[in-house]
């Protein structure tokens, strides 16, 4: 048994020595291959036969392709030496809000940037690019572009942060960030809601100066492209971009771009909320023209309704506005307006005043007896009428020696003026004020014409100056 056990054993053994023996030759020809291409490509790898194209390899990684380790990039390119160019174009993709009452504005848009920097050039035979994602920016100098006045800013970070580098063979590089911005826009509200807002959006390198780096648009005017924007307040009328210098006292000049917009409110949104309202709150005071003036209960609350809500109307529009030092357009409207209202109250209570002093005037004029019950003869208003007064219960008057004389008197003084006196012309304006007086209900039937009128005429003046 122990017999056929080492037999089997040996050939085994046997059988297994060909194929030990035969990878050892196949290793020793790779080693005789390597060599001879070594030597007859004086020492390197043949690139072409492992195809080890930088832009297609995978065992090269971003960083040995690059060569980040070998460079310091926490200098700029071209250090030393002339200002570094930066080329700059914006896509806006929209303008999210705009603010009255902070005078800003929010606006999203993708913000590219163009330089060369030799320290990131590498071989390619294809001359491809190759594209890397924010892990990359972190190690590399980028511009360090900043908003001017800008209130809050983010990078979009959904699903990953929207940040994109696109470096050339050649060193020349594409950094690409999609950016949403709030940035202080100065706005002049003295024709609001007929005005047009010029903001702009300023794009600075927050480190270097003029003598290191030159900002610039990339393709002129054509560097700024919008989407279509839609805003519910505004027409976007135009986008233009434009390029100054900035100075800083302790840091020098710097390039500075602008992203200008002009916009334009729609004014159909006001019309609805705020001017329609207010011409029906006038021309409703105007009703109070053509009530009774003896009904004061009618007339006054009339008046008190239409003035609460002119107030009411001011103190809203006033709240969605920032609070300036100076007259806005929809002001003076609105207290024009409120002016109008608060007149016809002021004509009622003239004219109840004047028709109260008349009827007062006439029950003088007459000896009223003591049985007489005055309650009977007075309006609910609280006002004497002669009309409610029955005067045939009053007795004559008997005549007198001192009436005949009383009479005689005024006969004299109305036969004519003696002579060498000069007579006294009444002033024709005191007249008519005292015939209006007399006549109070003529008050109404003039301001039922002057209040249009007037009115007609204000708006046709407001809005040939606004509009």
């Amino acid at each position: 048994m122990r017999v056929a056990l080492l037999a089997f054993r040996l050939v085994c053994l046997a059988w297994l020595w060909p194929v030990s023996s035969h990878y050892p030759n196949k290793r020793r020809h790779k080693e005789q291959y390597g060599e001879n291409t070594k030597q007859k490509h004086g020492g390197r790898v043949d690139l072409k036969m492992k195809k080890l194209d930088s832009t297609k390899s995978l065992l090269i990684k971003s960083e040995q392709l690059l060569r980040i380790e070998d460079h310091d990039f926490a200098m700029r390119p071209g250090f030393g030496g002339s200002a570094i160019p930066v080329g700059i174009d914006v896509q806006v993709e929209s303008i999210d809000s705009i603010s009255e009452v902070n005078m800003d504005f929010t606006m999203t848009l993708y913000l590219r940037h163009y330089w060369q920097d030799d320290r990131l050039a590498f071989p390619s035979s294809s001359n491809k690019s190759r594209t890397f994602d924010a892990r990359l920016v972190k190690k590399i100098w980028v511009p360090d572009v900043f908003f001017v006045h800008s209130k809050r800013s983010f990078i979009h970070d959904t699903t990953m942060e929207n940040i994109m580098l696109r470096v050339f063979p050649d060193g020349n590089i594409l950094y690409s960030v999609r950016i949403t911005v709030t940035a202080l826009c100065s706005m002049d509200f003295s024709s609001f809601p007929l005005d047009t807002q010029n903001c702009s959006l300023e794009l600075e390198s927050y480190a270097y100066n003029e003598n290191d780096l030159m900002l610039y648009w990339k393709n002129g005017n054509d560097s700024l492209r919008t989407d279509e924007i839609v805003l519910s307040q505004f027409f976007v009328e135009d986008f233009q971009p434009s390029f100054g210098l900035a100075f800083y006292s302790s840091t020098g000049w710097y390039n500075r771009l602008y992203i200008n917009f002009l916009l334009r409110r729609h004014i159909f949104f006001f019309m609805l909320q705020t001017y329609f309202p207010t011409m029906l709150m006038v021309m409703l005071s105007w009703v109070s023209f053509w009530i009774d003036r003896r009904a004061v209960p009618a007339r006054v609350s009339l008046g008190i309704t239409t003035v609460l809500t002119m107030s009411t109307i001011i103190t809203g529009v006033s709240a969605s506005m920032p609070q300036v030092s100076y007259v806005k357009a929809v002001d003076i409207y609105l207290w024009a307006s409120f002016l109008f209202v608060f007149l016809s109250v002021i004509e009622y209570a003239a004219v109840n005043y004047f028709t109260t002093v008349e009827e007062m005037k006439k029950l003088k004029r007459a000896k009223i007896p003591n049985t007489f019950d005055a309650t009977e003869a007075m309006a609910f208003d609280g006002c004497f009428h002669d009309n409610d007064i029955d005067m045939t219960s009053f007795t004559e008057v008997a005549s007198t020696p001192n009436t005949e004389r009383n009479s005689q008197s005024r006969n004299s003084t109305v036969s004519g003026p003696a002579e060498g006196t000069r007579l006294r012309r009444k002033n024709p304006v005191k007249q008519h004020f005292s015939f209006i007086m007399s006549n109070s209900y003529m008050i109404d039937s003039y301001s039922r014409v002057i209040f249009p009128m007037a009115y007609l005429l204000f708006n046709i003046i407001y809005w040939s100056l606004y509009a």
